[in-house]
């Protein structure tokens, strides 16, 4: 594959999206169904074990606000948040950078630990050729804490995850997170956005490209107070 048609490699949550996806999905579904608020203690009361149970295992924890619902439903939420929240929430400038990449000619991969369940859904809407995230078993019925099937797909697992379906290098990789490094690595050119402390000084070190689009928040405090909303449904894009 010559290197002008090779793929370019996006993470999703903070560098698409300033928002993780899973928080915004929750606050989302927790507007549409209020009752389901009441099942944010359950992820609070499993807080303490977050050391213990690793990020994955919170993550099944995590989406317990789903117990019980009917996979049409999930499907029917997801459609909802495409269609009604999605177009509010990317940076303008790198719905850009995906447009221009898209005009040349290169596939466009999402790669991105929030469920593939809308992870597709969001990468189909936004114009990308293919989009993976971490897998769950929902069943006709959403469990408690639902299966993740094979490993969070997280930091190395993108790599593997991609190298499974025969990609193993890129023109460009964008992220925000130090848990993409290995994504970046598969990348000629790295790009970063509005990267968190540790990755910017690596970046900074190798000359990187660095974007710092317009954050909808005007410090950390106001971040965690959004995302504190977000978690019990009381926040709009």
């Amino acid at each position: 594959m010559e290197n002008s048609r090779s793929p370019i490699l996006f993470d999703l949550d903070q560098t698409i999206i300033p928002w993780d996806t899973q928080l915004v999905f929750r606050c989302y579904v927790l507007k549409k169904e209020p009752v389901r608020r009441f099942l944010t203690l359950i992820f609070l009361c499993f807080l303490p074990l977050n050391k213990v149970l690793g990020a994955g295992g919170m993550k099944r924890v995590f989406h317990s606000y789903l117990w019980k619902m009917p996979h049409s439903k999930l499907q029917e939420h997801v459609e909802g948040f495409i269609n009604e929240w999605l177009p509010k929430l990317p940076y303008p400038e790198i719905l850009k950078e995906i447009a221009y990449y898209k005009k040349q000619g290169n596939p466009l991969i999402l790669s991105s630990a929030s469920p593939e369940l809308w992870v597709q859904r969001i990468g189909l809407k936004l114009g990308f050729d293919q989009s993976y995230g971490t897998l769950f078993s929902w069943n006709e019925k959403t469990s408690l804490f639902p299966e993740i099937i094979g490993e969070n797909h997280k930091g190395r697992e993108k790599v593997l995850r991609l190298k499974e379906v025969g990609i193993t290098n890129g023109l460009e990789g964008f992220t925000d997170s130090k848990a993409d490094l290995p994504l970046l690595y598969l990348c000629k050119e790295k790009t970063l956005v509005n990267p968190l402390p540790k990755i910017r000084k690596i970046g900074e070190q190798n000359n990187w490209r660095i974007l710092e689009p317009d954050k909808p928040w005007k410090n950390r405090l106001s971040f965690g107070i959004g995302c504190i909303r977000q978690l019990f449904g009381f926040w709009k894009p």
